[in-house]
């Protein structure tokens, strides 16, 4: 049985075109996988402690002298890691908010990001250790991507691809508040998903 974990990030909740276009996405997977598996990790509605000094503590104390809110801290990260591990397809639906993803998902990738787990070092530079496929589903109130001030899907995909996950495809929704065209951009993106799979 196939896995899919689904993250959602945007503030918006239902109202979110990101994860409106993550909606269409899984709606499409599960009608090509019946008895596949949908996990859902929403990190607006459950965010994630910042990455701060005690958490970086608690990674670098050897196991048997943590304390108990060290324990409590690398468990956390253990279990989004296993989550993590344990899916077949990722799929992640992020607004632009200034720029760049939600500080949200950022704290997830935080907590993901972990030196002989999830990559490792070696001579040549860092190897990711996640072999799996990606898909992205972006929305922002005006048309940002693939211009300078885009550092949304740029980082994305340079994240992922350094845990070795493969972007399969991203869809992309701008112009939300700029009325028609916003509606044809969304309309466009999710053809595309439905073409995609």
């Amino acid at each position: 049985m196939a896995t899919l974990l689904r993250i959602d990030s945007s503030a918006a909740g239902d109202n979110s075109k990101s994860r409106q276009l993550a909606n269409e996405f899984v709606d499409q997977w599960l009608a090509k996988n019946p008895d596949g598996k949908v996990v859902i990790r929403d990190v607006n509605a459950n965010p994630l402690p910042h990455f701060t000094s005690e958490t970086l503590g608690a990674l670098f104390t050897p196991a048997e002298e943590r304390s108990p809110a060290q324990k409590a801290i690398v468990a956390l990260g253990d279990e989004l890691i296993e989550e993590l591990e344990a899916a077949d397809v990722l799929a992640i639906s992020a607004p632009i908010y200034n720029f760049s993803i939600p500080s949200t998902l950022k704290s997830y990738f935080d907590y993901i990001s972990r030196a002989g787990r999830t990559f490792k070092y070696t001579e040549t530079g860092p190897v990711g250790l996640l072999s799996k496929d990606a898909y992205l589903f972006s929305a922002s109130g005006s048309f940002l991507t693939g211009s300078p001030m885009d550092h949304q899907l740029p980082y994305l995909k340079t994240f992922l691809s350094f845990l070795g996950l493969t972007v399969k495809d991203s869809f992309v929704a701008g112009g939300q508040s700029m009325g028609e065209p916003g509606v044809e951009a969304f309309n466009k993106a999710k053809a595309e998903i439905a073409a995609a799979l």
